[in-house]
């Protein structure tokens, strides 16, 4: 809830209770005024009225101000802060000493991420046993590596 709002809240309780204050007052001042046999500004039970009710409407004077200080305080700026993500900065990788079946399967997986060994079979017409070779090579280079998922290899760049 804002600042504003609570000190509008505090300020109409304390407007009530200013109102239950004087009600009680006058129902107080009547009560004594029949039940006292002296006069009324002689009577004990008046001074202990007045200073009841001077005492509390004190107090709601208190949560006045308290709520006049909710409302015009300024409000706490909030400080966002957001986390500036580096760009990635993709390595270069050397391919000068690579074969052009290795820079077909790695052009193959830097355009998807992530690839299913079975999918990379598939894209580039090689036989099994010929991409698991390709793959070994560019993994031994600490260019892809492997993840097993299941029955089949999932082949990811490989990160820093």
């Amino acid at each position: 809830m804002e600042n504003k709002n609570v000190g509008w809240m505090i300020i109409g309780i304390s407007v009530i209770v200013i109102i239950i204050i004087f009600l009680f007052n006058s129902a107080l001042k009547e009560i004594t005024t029949a039940s006292c046999s002296m006069e009324a500004a002689l009577c004990p039970m008046n001074k202990t009225i007045n200073q009841q009710t001077y005492l509390s409407l004190t107090i709601a004077g208190i949560l006045i101000i308290i709520g006049f200080f909710f409302i015009f305080a300024k409000q706490a700026e909030k400080i966002v802060i957001k986390k500036i993500k580096e760009k990635k900065q993709e390595k270069k990788i050397d391919t000068s000493n690579l074969r052009p079946e290795e820079k077909q399967v790695l052009n193959i997986i830097q355009e998807n991420d992530a690839i299913f060994q079975a999918d990379l079979i598939e894209k580039t017409g090689f036989g099994k046993a010929k991409m698991s070779r390709i793959i070994d090579r560019l993994e031994g280079q600490g260019i892809v590596e492997r993840k097993r998922r299941g029955m089949t290899n999932v082949v990811v760049m490989k990160k820093d």
